[in-house]
């Protein structure tokens, strides 16, 4: 049996029906400041991820750091994670999740006002090498989420296990007028509800137990429907 050691849920919201965006949270470093993030620190208590920019917003040449500690000594900026692709500056905006050996860390932080991003990576040799972890919707449908499927709401979980293994949760709705779009999901989705217009207010929900490659991404080994009423928590 798998030993569980660490439960991520990121959430993306594409309405803001369903979530009102937040404001922006920055944070103005002074010379040398690396401040690390939430649940930054290592369980070995021996390297950390701390965030650093610079300017008043701290917007200017933004990165999430690999630390070495005790002394807090920058390693390396992490790929994936700079000033082209995040809203927010402030430490507290970036959550990391270890494992339990410290080998395999998740950060969630946000893209935009409604999407959050959820990257993986693993630790070795004193680097930080990203993981691809796969669309389970694409796995399903054997295509990526298309503009004309208005999509409302993305809930992503991973499981750390041992050997990097991760199980990943997905949790996705959409508005759509096309009943194809239904017979797409087959057993991974369902009508929630009937909208006006003849639209639909559809479920997807999925699970897979995933393995990685040597070409740094998850593998799906097991992929299966879950019940939709109880989404992943986040």
């Amino acid at each position: 049996m798998h030993l569980r050691i660490g439960i991520l849920a990121a959430a993306i919201l594409f309405a803001s029906a369903i979530a009102p965006s937040r404001a922006t949270s920055n944070h103005q470093y002074a010379k040398g400041e690396y401040a690390v993030i939430r649940d930054g620190l290592g369980p070995d208590k021996k390297i950390s991820l701390a965030s650093h920019g610079e300017g008043e917003l701290g917007d200017g040449d933004f990165h999430v750091w690999l630390m070495s500690e005790p002394e807090h000594r920058p390693i390396m900026a992490l790929p994936g994670i700079s000033s082209d692709n995040n809203l927010d500056t402030a430490p507290d905006a970036y959550h990391a999740f270890w494992s339990e050996d410290a080998r395999y860390v998740a950060i969630a932080f946000r893209t935009s006002r409604h999407e959050v991003a959820l990257n993986l990576y693993r630790i070795e040799g004193g680097r930080a090498r990203p993981l691809r972890a796969p669309s389970l919707f694409k796995e399903v449908t054997s295509r990526d989420v298309a503009d004309r499927d208005d999509r409302r709401q993305l809930i992503s979980a991973v499981e750390w296990r041992r050997g990097g293994r991760i199980r990943l949760r997905e949790y996705q709705t959409f508005v759509v007028s096309d009943p194809a779009f239904l017979r797409l999901l087959g057993a991974y989705g369902r009508v929630k509800e009937k909208l006006d217009g003849g639209k639909l207010y559809v479920e997807f929900a999925a699970e897979a137990n995933c393995v990685p490659d040597d070409d740094h991404r998850y593998r799906v080994i097991d992929l299966r429907p879950v019940n939709p009423d109880q989404p992943p928590d986040w």
